[in-house]
Parts: C-alpha cells; structure tokens; sequence
C-alpha cells in the first residue's frame, strides 16, 4: 500500500492490543511508526513494538535521539495518518484542547494528515459529559472516532468502553488512506 501511520499509544490496559495493530500494517505492508505516552509504557514494552514494527518507538525519554529534527516533527513529514488506539480519557482531552506535553499530543498537534482516534476507557468514564464533549470538539475538527465496544471492562464493569476490534479499527483506517 505504500502508507504510513503513526500510531499513538497511551496508558491503557487496552494498549497490549495495538500490538495487534501493528501486526496487522505490517501485513499489509503499511509502514508503521509508534510513538507512546509513559503511562503507555508502564502496560507494554517498547520492544514489543520496535519488534512488530522494525523501527524505533519513540517515547518522551528518547525524544531528540532517533531524529535529525524533533520526532514529532519528523513523523509528521512522513505520516499518511495519525492514529490514537488506545486513547484514552486524558489523550482526548488534551488533544481537544491543544495540550502538548507528551509525544503523543505533541504529534498530534504536527501532523497535517488525517487522524483516527479509538476510545479506550471505564464506562463511567466514557459517559462522562467532559469526554462526550471533547469527543465532539474532535469530531468537529475532522477527527475519525473509532467508537469502543460494550462488554466487560478490565477493572471488571459492564458496558461501553472496551477499545474497539482491530477489525473496526483496522476498517477506519483502510477507508482513511483510500480516501
């Protein structure tokens, strides 16, 4: 396909499934370029990722060393999409208000190509109204939300919040990049 994503990780419990996600880019040959959030590597290895995705993963302790320009800055000269799989509730909210104080939200804020984000979070949580609202700020900016599943939650709770199927995801992107 000749694509390249840049995929955003954040502290989720979910965040073992983009795993997944690269697995599957890399079998349909779309080049894929993870950067993630700290919390995200308290849940899963860098190493894990540079694995599936034969490139370095870029995190805010290496940000300035795998780059002749700031990551965020590079990767965005690159990237044919921007996607946040797990996002989670903080994610959203920073990127619906422009805060950049992670490699995640600063790429965010460097990119100029489309971007796709998949909710990852407690029920409560997602019904919240300050994440339905920054949900929409997103969606009115042009943002893809990938809508997360209903079913049993990590922490044990029932309903809407689990990180949507790589299939979905997977859907969302192949329609992003065929635009």
């Amino acid at each position: 396909m000749n694509k390249t994503v840049v995929l955003g990780v954040t502290g989720s419990i979910a965040a073992y499934r983009a795993a997944d996600l690269c697995s599957a880019f890399r079998k349909e040959e779309i080049d894929c370029r993870v950067v993630m959030s700290a919390w995200a590597t308290q849940f899963v290895g860098e190493l894990t990722f540079t694995t599936l995705t034969q490139r370095p993963v870029v995190t805010d302790a290496n940000i300035g060393q795998l780059a002749d320009r700031p990551e965020h800055l590079a990767l965005g000269d690159v990237a044919d999409l921007y996607l946040v799989a797990p996002a989670t509730a903080n994610a959203v909210a920073k990127m619906a208000h422009g805060i950049a104080d992670d490699i995640v939200s600063t790429t965010y804020l460097s990119v100029t190509c489309p971007t796709i984000v998949a909710p990852a979070m407690n029920v409560r949580m997602w019904q919240h109204v300050t994440v339905k609202e920054n949900l929409e700020t997103l969606r009115k900016r042009g943002v893809r939300i990938v809508e997360p599943d209903e079913g049993f939650l990590a922490c044990g709770d029932y309903g809407m919040g689990r990180l949507a199927s790589t299939e979905a995801i997977l859907g969302a992107v192949h329609s992003v990049l065929r635009g």
